[in-house]
């Protein structure tokens, strides 16, 4: 999303996009059979090269519109900044965990088995470890948040995810008991994938994305990049996204069909949590007297996630056809028509 911040016409529907990408998928597995699990065995190490070269086209258009250089412009907003940080790093991780521990293991106990809940536990781990770095640009317009404020938010933000996202993913794991055998057949968590996603699915990216910005921006000039490149741009992250979930459905048809309601009980710990989180921000952010310009994006950005992110890492950790990606996908599933309802809860109690 650009910093201009007008929802598109893909972004405000992606929910149902995404429900007739589960639509597709599940067609396409039943009608292909085993031809499209031939896609899994798609693999450079442990990153799927088919999923990889998708995640590749979801992020980089995020990336590229990152200006690493507002990041001089910090010291203006330090408080805001500061209660970002706070719950995006310090809390968010560990209440997403701690919402998913409780329904996965104890109150769905009846519904669902020990290897699915720690595999729904799993890919929530991965959504709570992963604040958003594009979408918040949409939220925090629609709500008149400051447009730099988000820029240096979302900046910050990308470079803490850089070193902190995977010993947050790996405590977690250890904490909780998600574990599984590797090439050694030793049982552990599994750090070495977590690098690899984090190299293949973040850096890269985001070397590219901070290149690209720089040299288009030099060469063709600020008008052209942002009226023109970034608009042409746009629409590839969501198709990308789109494509990837078919991919998933494909493989998680069967699992669905035959269990419907897991997709309704994965989602209710993930729209708590998300509704919890935007709460603490925003009334942590009222009572720091900060400006509602400042408050809003402060408390969309924690309840928001980078769900590209969650997805790509969780069917790298543990399969396209695994309850982990399930998951995330369901974080997808959930995101636009519960950050919209924020949207609306922020603008009808707007204040200076």
């Amino acid at each position: 999303m650009s910093t201009e911040g007008k929802i598109g016409f893909f972004e405000k529907y992606l929910t149902v996009w995404v429900i007739l990408c589960m639509i597709a998928g599940i067609v396409l597995g039943f009608v292909s059979g085993d031809a499209v699990h031939v896609l899994s065995d798609w693999n450079i190490g442990t990153v799927n090269l088919p999923v990889a070269i998708l995640v590749w086209f979801m992020i980089y258009p995020m990336m590229v519109q990152i200006d690493f250089s507002s990041i001089r412009d910090v010291s203006k907003n330090m408080t805001g900044l500061s209660l970002t940080v706070v719950v995006n790093w310090l809390i968010k991780p560990f209440t997403m965990a701690i919402f998913g521990y409780v329904f996965f293991y104890f109150v769905y106990e009846a519904w669902i088995t020990p290897e699915d809940a720690e595999q729904y536990l799993a890919g929530a781990i991965l959504l709570g470890a992963a604040p958003c770095t594009a979408m918040v640009f949409v939220w925090s317009y629609l709500t008149k948040g400051d447009a730099n404020y988000t820029l240096v938010q979302v900046s910050v933000n990308d470079l803490i995810l850089l070193v902190a996202f995977i010993p947050i993913v790996g405590f977690l794991f250890s904490w909780f008991g998600i574990s599984f055998s590797g090439e050694d057949g030793q049982i552990g968590i599994p750090y070495k994938t977590l690098i690899t996603s984090v190299i293949v699915f973040v850096v890269i990216p985001l070397i590219a994305g901070y290149l690209s910005n720089k040299i288009l921006r030099k060469v063709k000039g600020e008008a052209w990049f942002h009226d023109t490149f970034l608009r042409r741009l746009k629409p590839i992250s969501i198709i990308a996204l789109l494509s990837t979930l078919v991919l998933i459905f494909a493989f998680q048809g069967e699992k669905i069909i035959s269990n419907p309601l897991a997709i309704l009980l994965i989602a209710i710990p993930l729209t708590l949590q998300t509704y919890f989180i935007f709460f603490i921000s925003w009334f942590a952010g009222k009572r720091l007297k900060l400006k509602h310009s400042i408050c809003a994006p402060s408390a969309m950005i924690g309840a928001s996630n980078f769900f590209e992110l969650a997805v790509a890492v969780a069917i790298a950790l543990f399969g396209l056809n695994s309850g982990a990606s399930l998951a995330t996908v369901v974080g997808v599933l959930i995101e636009v028509p519960i950050m919209l309802s924020l949207v609306y809860f922020a603008n009808r109690n707007r204040y200076l």
